[in-house]
């Protein structure tokens, strides 16, 4: 174990220990990283080379706006110093001493530090509820109840407006979601059950939430270089795998593409969504448990630099 000198002058964080990577180890790590990502990212990168758009595989890198780049570097996150490293230095968070380059979280501005303790504390709520299921996806069918125009016009709708207007109003959407509420038609949003905003985010988050659990995925990337690539990566497959459930249990028809309808306007279908829905909460949780840890790594790497304060009351994330 070696100590890395912090450059902030105070205690008692002037000596952070890490450990440090050989430079065959931590090349042999992104390596291996690069080789996983890249079956994900390829396809992506074709696709945008032909000017087409695939409405399963893209969504994860147009929704969440990360560039296929972002996904394919890795970085070896908080307690690991780079041997020859220097390259890392052209990356935001990185610093280099005698014994190598590591990312340093007392480079980070106060803002971003606000917005981590905010995106702990939200974090630490969602993994403490119960895992609401039985919203059966409903939040696709929202967002085309009454449209005049829809999302995917190349793809046909399995069921007639009419249909799903009668399915979203009987069946009452019940989505927790503000970033997929703000997406339900404006005749869709007065019959959700629920009614989250930006600034009460924190307060409707649950762990059963399909959306919830894909935006790991961004929380994770959101905190690098701190967070380890191999995280990343791990919410980026999970969020993958649940995108596709979410559109096979939309009201689209995506059987000429592969995906097979899940009919949640059926009871079968119904029972098939919310057993995977709890599945993916399950898969989800130990990821979530990962983001807060890497949360309260960052938080607890320089306290007396960054000032001991109370919880934040921030309601802007990262």
């Amino acid at each position: 174990m070696h100590f890395l000198p912090s450059l902030e002058p105070c205690q008692p964080c002037k000596l952070r220990p890490v450990k440090i990577l050989p430079e065959s180890d931590w090349r042999a790590r992104a390596a291996a990283h690069e080789a996983r990502v890249r079956p994900w990212v390829e396809p992506r990168l074709a696709r945008m080379s032909r000017h087409e758009r695939h409405p399963v595989e893209d969504f994860l890198f147009e929704y969440y706006s990360y560039r296929p780049a972002q996904l394919l570097r890795w970085h070896p996150g908080l307690g690991f110093a780079l041997e020859n490293g220097g390259e890392y230095l052209s990356h935001k968070g990185y610093r280099e001493t005698a014994t190598g380059v590591f990312a340093d979280p007392s480079t980070t501005a106060p803002h971003r530090r606000e917005s981590i303790r905010w995106l702990r504390d939200m974090l630490t709520l969602t993994a403490a509820r119960t895992a609401a299921t039985g919203c059966f996806g409903l939040h696709e069918w929202a967002m085309v109840y009454r449209a005049e125009t829809v999302r995917y016009e190349q793809w046909p709708l399995r069921l007639s407006a009419a249909e799903i207007a009668r399915l979203v109003e009987e069946t009452g959407p019940r989505c927790t979601h503000f970033d997929a509420l703000r997406f339900f038609t404006p005749a869709a949003r007065p019959l959700n059950k629920y009614q989250p905003t930006r600034a009460t985010v924190a307060d409707f988050e649950q762990p059963g939430c399909l959306h919830a659990n894909m935006d790991l995925y961004k929380w994770a990337i959101k905190l690098q270089p701190f967070s380890a690539s191999e995280l990343v990566a791990d919410c980026f497959e999970l969020a993958r795998e649940i995108r596709t459930l979410d559109m096979r249990a939309s009201p689209y028809d995506f059987s000429g593409m592969g995906f097979e309808p899940v009919r949640i306007e059926t009871p079968e279908g119904r029972a098939v969504y919310e057993t995977a829905q709890r599945d993916f909460a399950g898969r989800a949780a130990p990821l979530r448990h990962r983001l807060i840890a890497a949360c309260d790594e960052i938080l607890v790497a320089a306290p007396l630099c960054w000032g001991a304060r109370q919880p934040s009351a921030v309601t802007t994330p990262l």
